[in-house]
């Protein structure tokens, strides 16, 4: 399937459902009503999710340049000061290299668990999602609608699948994936480590998740789909320490570094005649390493 009709099953929110219609859009200073907003009072929403992209952020300079910005943010007000951003951080980045004082925002009154969701909702359609980005954002989504309460005609997880086109247990795959830790969702987004492998490995704890990313750094492999079985399941009976994952893992660290050494014909002429066959040469050079090995 393509990210073009993967992204068109998303069921985004309308305008009206993220903002409301019962306010005066364009007014100033009047709770819920877009606001000019002092960029060093705007705060990252707390754990947030979606990486700043770069390539995105040069275009949107220029732009804020010539005409501002266009669609202004979604924030709260937080309780120590300042305001927490739910929707527009890239939007943020933009304005402070395009030189700007204040970015417009439309401040909306809302608990921990609405402004999750409004979060995920005004960025999970984008097309340039990393897996570590749609792993987070659905946990966070996901865990606020229990919060919540949230489940339509089923469950959270049923809501969850018809809102963003995805099937439930690919969103149960990715909330077990938010439960990696940073460096194995880096291996992730490189495409190291396979969606089937991460979720296995979500099921060691913090110390095992550790030992196989270090593992996978010193011995420069990556786990198949066996050996991330493995790994689960001897986390699981409680008998996996470091020394065995660098067993489970050394197996195809020897098949993929396995030598072989070629000699040039000339070479072996001479000290091999005709008379000789390729077994025979095999053998009386594997005696003489045998000999040279019993000095050594």
């Amino acid at each position: 399937m393509s990210k073009t009709s993967s992204a068109s099953k998303i069921k985004m929110k309308s305008f009206e459902d993220l903002f409301g219609t019962n306010e005066v859009v364009g007014a100033k200073n009047i709770s819920g009503e877009i606001r000019d907003i002092p960029l060093n009072s705007l705060h990252t929403f707390r754990n947030h999710p979606f990486k700043v992209r770069e390539e995105k952020l040069d275009e949107l300079v220029e732009s804020v340049k010539q005409h501002g910005v266009l669609v202004p943010g979604i924030a709260r007000m937080r309780p120590q000061g300042g305001y927490e951003i739910i929707a527009g951080h890239t939007r943020k980045a933009a304005c402070e290299l395009a030189g700007l004082d204040t970015m417009p925002m439309f401040i909306r009154n809302l608990n921990d668990d609405e402004a999750t969701i409004v979060m995920v909702d005004s960025n999970i359609q984008r097309e340039d999602i990393l897996p570590s980005e749609r792993a987070r954002a659905y946990s966070m989504r996901y865990y606020a609608m229990k919060h919540q309460g949230i489940k339509g005609n089923g469950s959270s997880l049923e809501l969850m699948s018809e809102e963003t086109g995805e099937n439930q247990k690919k969103i149960q795959r990715y909330i077990r994936l938010a439960r990696l830790n940073d460096g194995l969702l880096d291996l992730l987004d490189a495409n190291k480590l396979g969606l089937v492998q991460g979720v296995d490995i979500s099921f060691l704890n913090e110390q095992e998740q550790q030992w196989v990313l270090d593992a996978m750094f010193d011995m420069n492999i990556f786990p198949n789909t066996q050996q991330s079985a493995r790994l689960k399941a001897f986390s699981r009976e409680n008998t996996l320490d470091q020394n065995g994952v660098r067993d489970i893992l050394m197996p195809d660290l020897a098949a993929n570094k396995s030598r072989k050494v070629t000699f040039k014909a000339d070479k072996l002429d001479e000290y091999f005649d005709e008379k000789y066959t390729e077994e025979m040469i095999t053998d009386i050079i594997v005696d003489l390493l045998n000999e040279w090995k019993k000095r050594g």
